[in-house]
């Protein structure tokens, strides 16, 4: 009898113990996912908690979020912290990780290794001294790397007193660049007074447009046609309203360039998935190229998952809410794109109104939305209540507000209903905007359901974040894969 009691008890303790961790993880996994860009220092704490409460899925998360997550300043926070802590695997797995930032991020790495965690190991500098080494050993890598971020080079050299060969040393403190190097010919690009010469020297050396552009004191249409022609997909996206400027959407030959290489963002890994819609809004770009900014946009966010449970969108139209609209417009033409049963969507003040899009485009959602104002009080249960009316039922719902509800139906009356009429538990992401009260997090915590919180500070860039959220059948399978996914090995003994 005694066994048997004992027998219980430590299972029991063990069903706690797994319970506690799972409850930790999804803790974890939650913040990363729905924290936008912001800066080093208020984002450590994070990274810091999440080390100390469960290292194993910290570590494992790392890896899964350098090919899953879209926020750059995660993955080089992850870098540091990994590389600051006390276990060897972990150290192997940043010093590999590591070898695949751009220079600005490595540099990132070592100053908040230094300035906010305090410390910049042995196996720090191992890894930037090979990083170094490694790009100094291709002369291609290094000349593009010197011309894009030759400071931040200089910054890792000298930080970390690693003496570099004799061509970095000649690029980047000397200031004499080989007569071969990219920085060597952008001397001889703002000597030059022909167009071709001109043309020739960019395309050779593969001059960035921003930095041709700054040693040039004239551009002409032929000039221009041999930047856009040397420019990566993502540089087209980027600098769509400058060229804009120059006159490129009204020559058919420039545009007609432009156009390929949007086509060839649509596959290109490296491309955002949200930089290209930005683009086209804040060049006020029309016509066949926004369209095309559009559809690198589709194609990036198809990439990223598909959502697969019913869900529903319910955005927020009382006063003050005109963020919530147009972000609700954003979203729901991403979530659109990926969802295999329609998206169901509301707008709501103290009455809910139906929203229905006629295409998954940006410009379909605008139209759908276009007598949607902010106006009226705030009840975040009455869109809860009509679903319940027409017998709508959902696994999973987005709610765009500040969450500052000040009419009946409430969330939490609303939201209990609904659980016991339509005999589901919809798990809640709250995208939340403006100024914000807690209200449907203290709800959700009395009534036992999950509440994903993401803060919006108008990083468009990170909404693409909310896709892992929303594209796994659970929470715990999405635990498990991020538990599956190798820690990357160094190949050599551990510094």
């Amino acid at each position: 009898m005694v066994l048997v009691m004992y027998s219980n008890e430590k299972k029991e303790v063990e069903i706690m113990t797994q319970s506690h961790e799972q409850d930790v993880r999804v803790q974890i996994l939650d913040s990363f996912l729905t924290t936008p860009h912001r800066r080093f220092e208020e984002l450590a704490p994070l990274h810091n908690s999440a080390l100390e409460r469960d290292p194993l899925f910290y570590g494992h998360l790392a890896g899964w979020y350098f090919e899953k997550g879209s926020v750059r300043d995660h993955k080089v926070l992850f870098i540091a912290h990994l590389m600051t802590s006390a276990y060897p695997e972990f150290r192997g797995a940043a010093w590999m990780l590591l070898q695949n930032l751009a220079p600005y991020e490595v540099a990132r790495v070592l100053d908040h290794s230094k300035q906010v965690i305090g410390k910049a190991p042995r196996s720090l500098k191992s890894a930037i001294a090979h990083y170094l080494k490694t790009r100094e050993q291709n002369i291609r890598q290094f000349d593009g790397a010197a011309l894009r971020a030759r400071d931040d080079l200089k910054h890792l050299y000298a930080s970390l007193r690693i003496k570099p060969g004799p061509r970095a040393q000649a690029i980047l403190f000397d200031e004499q660049p080989p007569a071969d190097s990219p920085l060597a010919a952008l001397k001889q690009l703002a000597k030059a007074k022909d167009a071709e010469e001109q043309a020739q020297i960019i395309l050779k050396h593969k001059i960035p447009y921003t930095t041709a552009v700054g040693a040039l004191k004239e551009i002409t249409p032929a000039l221009l046609t041999t930047l856009i022609n040397a420019m990566t997909p993502q540089e087209v996206i980027n600098n769509m309203a400058a060229l804009k400027r120059r006159g490129v959407m009204d020559d058919r030959e420039m545009k007609a360039l432009v156009e390929r290489k949007l086509q060839e963002a649509q596959s290109d890994k490296r491309v955002s998935a949200f930089k290209a819609r930005v683009a086209a809004e804040a060049a006020e770009l029309s016509g066949e190229i926004a369209r095309q900014l559009e559809a690198v946009t589709e194609a990036q966010v198809k990439k990223q998952g598909r959502i697969t449970r019913p869900t529903a969108l319910l955005i927020d139209k009382s006063s003050s809410m005109h963020e919530a609209i147009d972000l609700g417009r954003q979203i729901g033409a991403m979530l659109s794109l990926i969802c295999e049963r329609d998206l169901l969507t509301y707008a709501f003040d103290t009455q809910a109104y139906a929203v229905q899009a006629q295409g998954k485009t940006l410009a379909d959602w605008e139209q759908a939305m276009l007598s949607v104002y902010a106006r009226g009080a705030t009840s975040c249960g009455v869109a809860l209540q009509a679903m319940m009316q027409e017998k709508q039922r959902v696994e999973q719902i987005i709610i765009v507000t500040d969450a500052n509800e000040n009419h009946a139906p409430l969330f939490r009356d609303a939201y209990t209903a609904y659980v016991e009429q339509m005999f589901v538990k919809p798990e809640i992401i709250l995208v939340k905007v403006g100024q914000t009260s807690e209200k449907i997090e203290v709800a959700g915590k009395a009534l036992g359901v999950v509440v994903n919180v993401f803060h919006f500070q108008g990083d468009y860039y990170a909404l693409s974040n909310l896709i892992p959220l929303l594209s796994r059948p659970s929470r715990a399978e999405l635990i498990d894969e991020i538990l599956e996914y190798p820690l990357p090995e160094r190949q050599v003994a551990h510094v």
